[in-house]
């Protein structure tokens, strides 16, 4: 595939403990949903999305901007199912903060 046809978006690390092995783990789980590749970069790293140990690598902190680069038969919907586990992730934080 040409990176022309690479789809890519820009996620925000929504948790407090930054992407540990819990969140990492549910990456990788929407990940080996989709046939494309999935890679995440942030600090000059990168990482498939589909490696636990790429993932923690990343060392992604709450507020880490990570770049999302997907390449395959279904990567609008990857990258889709990215940005929602991302952003639900955010959202779920949000309503934990204005119940406390």
């Amino acid at each position: 595939m040409s990176k022309m046809n690479m789809k890519k978006t820009k996620v925000i690390v929504p948790w407090e403990q930054g992407l540990h092995a819990r969140p990492a783990s549910e990456v990788i789980h929407t990940a080996n949903r989709f046939q494309s590749t999935i890679q995440l970069k942030a600090k000059g790293r990168v990482a498939d999305a589909r490696s636990i140990l790429n993932l923690l690598l990343l060392c992604a902190t709450l507020g880490t901007l990570l770049e999302v680069e997907v390449t395959g038969n279904d990567e609008t919907a990857a990258v889709a199912a990215i940005e929602s586990l991302f952003k639900s992730e955010m959202e779920l934080q949000d309503a934990e903060e204005k119940v406390s």
